[in-house]
C-alpha cells in the first residue's frame, strides 16, 4: 500500500497542511474505533487525488469480470473504504463523498469490462 502522508516534510511543513483524509470502514459503519488516518496534505487537490486514489483501488481489486456498475457500486457501499477530508483552520471546506464518486467510477469501470 503506498503511503499517501506527508511524512517526508519538516515539522512546520506538516504544520501547514490544511487537509486530513480520514478513512471509514463502510462494513464497519459508523464505528469510530475503526477509522483510520490516511494522511495530511497541504493542498485541497492533494487530498481529493488521494481520496480518488484509494476509491479506484478499492474498485480495480474488487471488480469482477461480468460485473454491472450497480453489482460493484453495492458491494462497495456495503465492504469498501470511504475517505473523507477534514478541512484545517482557515481552510474551505470539502465536500467531496467517496459514494458519489464510487457509484461513478464503478459505472465507468463495468462499461470498459
Amino acid at each position: 500500500m503506498i503511503d499517501f502522508s506527508v511524512s517526508s516534510r519538516t515539522g512546520a511543513e506538516r504544520a501547514a497542511s490544511q487537509y486530513k483524509v480520514m478513512v471509514d470502514d463502510n462494513f464497519h459503519y459508523m464505528e469510530e474505533d475503526e477509522r483510520r488516518e490516511l494522511g495530511t496534505f497541504a493542498t485541497l487537490e492533494e487530498a481529493l487525488a488521494a481520496c480518488r486514489t484509494l476509491v479506484d483501488r478499492w474498485l480495480a481489486d474488487n471488480h469482477k469480470p461480468g460485473m454491472t456498475g450497480a453489482e460493484l457500486y453495492s458491494l462497495y457501499a456495503s465492504f469498501g473504504e470511504d475517505p473523507f477530508i477534514l478541512s484545517g483552520e482557515g481552510g474551505p471546506e470539502c465536500s467531496f463523498s467517496a459514494w458519489d464518486y464510487a457509484k461513478e467510477r464503478a459505472e465507468a469501470l463495468c462499461r470498459g469490462s
